[in-house]
């Protein structure tokens, strides 16, 4: 069986994926997403962009033909190349393994090796813009299969990543001993009968096209890490205290908990309220909310503002903002859009004429990426603090307010899950922040002006959840108010 780089990097990431991969019914896999395909684009653009300060060679081989193309990638290197673009190497690891190394360059240095004057390193081309661990031990396994095959092991491998100074070397004195641990418990997780236990984790599961079949998994085992706050480190935790339903988890203690690795006198008893409020249905206040005077309330002018960004090009190319005007029972989206980047500078300015018309209504928000933005294009634009401050001070971020007040039961404290708990609905059934990542690039090579109408609809149904929730969380702290004073 051959183990390959790629696995070896899921396995890091997670370590059912790796075993699907090889075991499991691949028509049961999801279909590759938008945003996947962008970020399998961006990763060619990056490798032939520092594929371009060079001159390569590279060897022809048929995809698949592994023993072939490690002869042609052996002449190559034989004849002492410089650079060597998708070689391929081999080597075995036991009666049952085969190591499959393709690293995306490999680079002739000085040395002794099987070649002659001349070994070469691996050069791993990542799209991150940090030298994460998995990129370091990927870079170790293409470094140990090479070393067998030029009998000389380099000390150093590269990674070349997506930041200005991109060039990092990787230690290898640390990394192989870490790589080889990985490679064998990798080994030992592919010799089981089955796959190992199901772990959603959104962020990094959303991706993966085994999504679909874990998370109809994890729902019918009613998994604890569909509950929001059970992280990996929490849920090895709990389960050292077989802790691992959701019965259980809510009948514990808080003190139980809290001087466990990743809980606290905070994060303990939240959880177990969460676990609460998922059992029973329904929302429940947590045990340190804010005091009902910090839950804001409504205000005859409500602004509930969301923004649409391509972080590859550090732009914020939608602002949209929803103004309620409560009193005369009126609402108005306005949608600041820029069409090409160096339209962004217009769109600020013309978002901030809006909020100083209404200068004393709150702006609502959910999460603090909109805050943190009025912060960067204020000093990206050189706006006068005094003009921004009071824009800032109004800000009301609505997911702070929630999750520091009330348990819901929800799977995820995402705008969407909480809104749709609600019963709100997106019109665009299918669009996400991703996928306006993809449609806005889409936009700018295609032209293509129906992508910006589906962005600025979905832009406008985020105020519009917004708003939802916020006034849900009014209505529902007023509610319990009203119980108290009764």
């Amino acid at each position: 069986m051959l183990i390959n780089a790629e696995l070896l990097l899921q396995y890091q990431r997670c370590k059912r994926r790796p075993f699907l991969d090889i075991h499991g019914d691949k028509s049961q896999r999801d279909a590759p997403n938008e945003l996947l395909r962008k970020l399998q684009q961006d990763k060619i653009a990056h490798q032939m962009s520092a594929l371009a300060q060079v001159t390569y060679d590279q060897p022809d081989y048929s995809y698949g033909n592994w023993e072939n193309a490690e002869k042609a990638t052996l002449e190559l290197m034989q004849r002492g190349v410089e650079y060597i673009y998708k070689g391929v190497l081999l080597a075995t690891y036991s009666e049952a393994y085969t190591l499959l190394s393709r690293p995306n360059l490999l680079v002739k240095r000085p040395g002794k090796s099987c070649f002659g004057d001349w070994m070469y390193v691996a050069a791993s081309i990542e799209l991150g813009k940090r030298p994460k661990q998995e990129y370091q031990v990927v870079a170790a396994f293409h470094t140990q299969v090479l070393a067998t095959v030029q009998d000389f092991a380099p000390e150093t491998a590269w990674l070349i990543l997506r930041t200005k100074d991109r060039n990092y070397p990787v230690d290898l004195l640390k990394w192989i001993p870490r790589m080889q641990q990985i490679l064998e418990e990798f080994i030992q997780v592919l010799d089981l009968p089955n796959p190992p236990e199901v772990f959603i984790a959104r962020q990094k599961c959303n991706l993966c096209h085994w999504y679909s079949q874990c998370y109809a998994v994890a729902q019918s085992e009613k998994h604890l890490s569909l509950l929001p706050g059970v992280t990996p480190i929490r849920y090895t935790q709990l389960q050292a205290l077989a802790i691992t339903t959701l019965e259980s988890l809510a009948d514990t203690s808080p003190s139980t908990l809290e001087n466990l690795l990743g809980f606290d006198s905070e994060v303990a008893p939240k959880l177990v309220v969460q676990a609460q409020s998922a059992l029973e249905k329904r929302p429940l206040i947590l045990p340190y909310p804010l005091p009902i005077k910090d839950i804001t309330f409504t205000a005859p002018i409500e602004l509930y503002f969301d923004i649409e960004a391509q972080p590859d090009l550090d732009l914020d190319y939608l602002l949209g903002v929803l103004v309620v005007d409560r009193l005369a029972n009126t609402e108005q989206f306005y949608s600041f859009l820029a069409d090409k980047p160096e339209d962004e500078e217009l769109v600020w300015q013309q978002f901030l004429d809006l909020v100083w018309q209404y200068p004393e209504a709150p702006i609502y928000h959910f999460c603090v990426y909109e805050f943190d933005t009025v912060k960067r294009l204020a000093k990206l634009y050189n706006t006068p603090y005094a003009s921004v401050r009071p824009v800032l001070s109004r800000f009301v971020d609505v997911y702070e307010q929630l999750t520091q007040s009330v348990a819901l039961p929800v799977e995820s404290y995402a705008l969407k899950a909480i809104a749709r708990w609600l019963g709100f609905e997106w019109r665009e059934k299918e669009a996400s922040g991703a996928k306006c990542i993809y449609w806005y690039d889409q936009w700018l090579e295609t032209g293509d002006r129906t992508l910006l109408e589906i962005i600025q609809s979905y832009n406008e149904d985020d105020c519009r959840a917004t708003r939802r929730v916020k006034d849900w969380l009014v209505n529902f702290f007023q509610d319990e108010y009203d119980l108290r004073l009764a």
